[in-house]
């Protein structure tokens, strides 16, 4: 009997531990304008923070080792408010591997400078998916959510609906709390304009290209270079639809943030009426990057 538990543990372990959280996600503090304090305190913030995002389970999927989702925080603390509450800046960095290739592409590169939380040094991580008990944690778990929205929509149409629910929930339960970044009238760029923007049916083209631009267009691209960059191009046609419905939405950044250099290097290579058309569409979208796409225009012919 006792052999028969043996091979049923040894059996389970093996299958756990072939098993794994979902995010691979890198943590950096800066803290470097702060002065007199213990710097001992960051690198515990670090390793905490480290541990939150990455020993967390953040949905019912299994993953491997391999399948971890890449991403990267960068948190700039500039002023220390009282002996354990500081204000600051989050950059929040995704990367997806493209099909059959060592490449990898950015989905997302935010920056939310409405970064304050308290941090109790050797403190358990206190997160609750119901209230906003603790800053720091609700926004480290919003952005988890986010960045799994992010992936999930690259793979599948709209298959971050879930994710993105999740982070809309983390808004939700954060409309009394006294830190900024959740509420509508605090800003037209902050947390809660995100998740409004991604889950509103107007500007749902815009998840459409996430797919396309990904899935249809990047992956394809090993093979099929001509078809994966006709789809790509494609994709813009949904951001320009969005883009002339509002050209001031948030999302519109977002994309265009993660994209634009990419951009240059995918059209640089294309056909010259394909890249006049992406060229055409691109300075109407996201204007702000013209001299970038001056570039695919002046490319050599195909």
């Amino acid at each position: 009997m006792k052999k028969i538990f043996f091979t049923i543990g040894l059996i389970a372990g093996m299958f756990w531990a072939g098993q794994t959280q979902e995010l691979r996600c890198n943590i950096s503090i800066s803290a470097e304008r702060i002065q007199g304090a213990n710097r001992n305190i960051f690198r515990t913030m670090q390793a905490d923070l480290y541990e939150f995002m990455n020993n967390r389970k953040w949905t019912d999927n299994v993953y491997t080792q391999e399948e971890r989702i890449q991403c990267n925080i960068f948190i700039h603390l500039e002023e220390q408010i009282s002996s354990d509450e500081f204000k600051g800046s989050i950059q929040v960095q995704l990367r997806r591997p493209v099909f059959n290739s060592t490449y990898e592409t950015t989905l997302l590169n935010i920056k939310d400078n409405d970064f304050q939380c308290r941090y109790v040094e050797f403190q358990p991580m206190d997160f609750n998916e119901t209230n906003n008990r603790d800053n720091l944690t609700n926004i480290l778990a919003f952005y988890a959510y986010v960045i799994l929205g992010f992936d999930y929509d690259s793979f599948s149409p709209e298959g971050g609906t879930p994710y993105f629910e999740k982070a809309q929930a983390i808004i939700n339960n954060s409309q009394n709390a006294r830190e900024k970044g959740w509420k509508a009238f605090e800003s037209e760029r902050n947390r809660y304009w995100l998740i409004e923007n991604i889950l509103n049916k107007s500007y749902s083209p815009m998840r459409s290209c996430l797919y396309t631009y990904h899935r249809l267009g990047l992956d394809l691209m090993s093979d099929k270079t001509e078809e994966g960059r006709t789809n790509i191009a494609e994709s813009l046609r949904s951001v320009q639809q969005v883009f002339r419905r509002r050209p001031s939405l948030y999302i519109l950044q977002i994309f265009f943030d993660a994209k634009s250099d990419e951009l240059v290097n995918i059209f640089s290579k294309s056909y010259p009426d394909e890249r006049n058309r992406v060229a055409a569409i691109l300075n109407e979208v996201d204007p702000s990057n013209g001299a970038k796409y001056q570039k695919i225009t002046e490319a050599q012919s195909f």
